[in-house]
């Protein structure tokens, strides 16, 4: 069975001691409770090693890796890197990373590629944006995204990615997709990976919404059956706003 997600992407926010200290609290929070989805938390990179010290019932992950293994690129960070401090996740096409930095689909690939090759978990990020929405080429641009960054991976490892829906134009800007908007898209992400690796490999994929989901809307969008979970960003950075976000569940 598929697991059920909350993934919290602190994104460029706090300081490492800022970060101990969010950690630590959620940490508190969480012991104790039964909870029916997994949690994890990606943290910028000089959190991840100290912020494990910290944890122990919540995942940790990194918000990006490098395409390639190593060498004369400064400032990148590996995936051997990322899963040496423990890390057990990795973020990878997030539409930040896709729009900002122009990480095209080849480059995700190897992104991919290189992660799996670490015993990392991918948090791969597809989405459209706003005038591809408006154009009613959303299925298309997702199928893109997919296919040319995940299709060449063998079963087993496809198996292995998380995928995260975001709808671009709903992240940071106030909107969400409607409950039924998501389940549409997650019900054709499904069917597309049905399509290249048959009904049970897709049937074992956590699909997680990515579109400023939030205590309000989060049992409504987790309710639907294609919905594994979330990719929450800054209602992560607050565990009064994280923790319904979490029961939601």
């Amino acid at each position: 069975m598929r697991k059920n997600i909350v993934a919290g992407n602190w994104k460029m926010n706090n300081s490492l001691q800022e970060g101990l200290d969010l950690a630590k609290d959620l940490q508190k929070t969480l012991k104790g409770k039964t909870l029916q989805c997994e949690v994890v938390i990606c943290t910028p990179f000089i959190h991840l090693a100290s912020i494990l010290k910290e944890i122990d019932t919540i995942g940790l992950g990194a918000q990006n890796c490098a395409d390639k293994v190593s060498g004369a690129y400064t400032g990148e960070v590996s995936a051997a890197m990322v899963a040496s401090t423990g890390a057990q996740y990795v973020i990878i096409g997030h539409s930040e990373r896709r729009a900002y930095y122009g990480e095209t689909n080849a480059i995700l690939k190897e992104k991919v590629l290189l992660a799996l090759a670490n015993d990392l978990t991918p948090i791969f990020c597809i989405g459209e944006v706003l005038p591809e929405r408006e154009a009613g080429i959303q299925e298309q641009v997702v199928e893109t995204q997919i296919r040319e960054s995940l299709f060449d991976l063998s079963p087993a490892d496809f198996g292995k990615i998380v995928l995260a829906y975001e709808p671009v134009w709903a992240i940071g800007t106030g909107k969400t997709a409607t409950s039924e908007q998501a389940q549409e898209m997650h019900a054709f992400i499904r069917k597309t990976i049905t399509g290249k690796y048959g009904k049970e490999i897709a049937d074992n994929t956590s699909i997680l919404y990515g579109g400023s989901a939030n205590a309000s809307n989060a049992k409504d969008l987790f309710s639907n059956p294609d919905v594994d979970g979330g990719l929450i960003g800054g209602a992560s950075l607050g565990v009064d706003k994280f923790l319904p976000i979490i029961e939601a569940f």
